[in-house]
């Protein structure tokens, strides 16, 4: 809830008896290009992801505005996504906060492409992360000058960040090699070196065989540890009690996009199938 003190459901209820005064005031914000001081101010709350809690960059903070700065946010969105997409300013390798496109969207068009770049060749992939945004760079290295050209990217990506004021979370960069026979060359971004391990791409995990199996173990950790959270807090069994919370806090773990990872050795679904069968 954010400064307001308002759920968002107040204004739905009410939009008969708020509608008209609400719009006047969007209204004179747009046009005096001022925004009221009350909806700049936000509860911020640090929301952990993963890794040591101790440091601090591994939190995202969540800003909870008032009901009527989310209702102005909203329509400023629509209205540019609207304007960008006749103008056709979005590409289509951009999958975020796009019309029919999602998550999963993205990973099958990606890794559609690496996989038969795999094929034919030695393939590199170089992966900054930019804050809350994913940034993805790749490329076919089977000679020097396939490595040097990356590095030539890495290198314009960097300025280009620099130019505009931005900040890569270089702790988070790495380096994903794939191919049989790869070289496994280095490559830096800034003064420093990038790490090679297997990476976790939009939530899924994945390592330089393309193999699923560390995306299962990952997936069947993670519903198993909501599983006990539930069990710890909830003291009914029953089926109507127990249903729902694994409905909407288990399952979304175990099936997001899963058309992509979805386990191909005996191990792995019999992995999946514990978290399921378990009491």
């Amino acid at each position: 809830m954010g400064p307001d003190e308002m759920h968002s459901q107040v204004p739905k209820e009410l939009a008969d008896e708020v509608a008209k005064p609400l719009s006047i005031i969007l209204e004179k914000s747009w046009q005096s290009s001022e925004v009221p001081a009350d909806w700049k101010r936000g509860n911020i709350n640090p929301i952990f992801k993963k890794g040591k809690k101790e440091d601090l960059g591994n939190y995202r903070p969540v800003s909870l505005t008032s009901v009527p700065s989310k209702i102005m946010e909203q329509i400023l969105l629509k209205t540019t996504l609207r304007h960008m997409e006749n103008k056709e300013v979005i590409g289509d390798s951009q999958h975020g906060f796009t019309k029919g496109k999602q998550c999963l969207t993205n990973l099958v068009a990606f890794y559609g492409r690496v996989t038969a770049l795999v094929r034919y060749g030695q393939w590199d992939r170089v992966h900054p992360q930019q804050f809350t945004n994913d940034t993805k760079l790749c490329g076919v290295v089977d000679t020097l000058e396939g490595r040097d050209a990356i590095q030539r990217d890495l290198d314009r990506l960097e300025r280009w960040a620099c130019v505009n004021h931005m900040m890569f979370n270089k702790a988070k960069c790495k380096v994903l090699h794939m191919g049989r026979h790869n070289p496994k060359h280095d490559y830096r971004l800034g003064g420093e070196w990038s790490e090679t391990s297997p990476e976790e791409n939009l939530g899924m995990l994945v390592d330089e065989k393309l193999s699923m199996s560390q995306q299962c173990a990952l997936a069947a950790q993670k519903a198993n540890c909501v599983l006990d959270c539930i069990k710890r807090g909830v003291t009914s069994r029953s089926r109507e009690g127990i249903l729902p919370l694994y409905s909407a806090l288990v399952r979304s773990h175990l099936e997001y996009c899963v058309q992509l990872w979805g386990p191909q050795y005996k191990k792995d679904m019999e992995l999946l199938e514990r978290v399921q069968r378990r009491p």
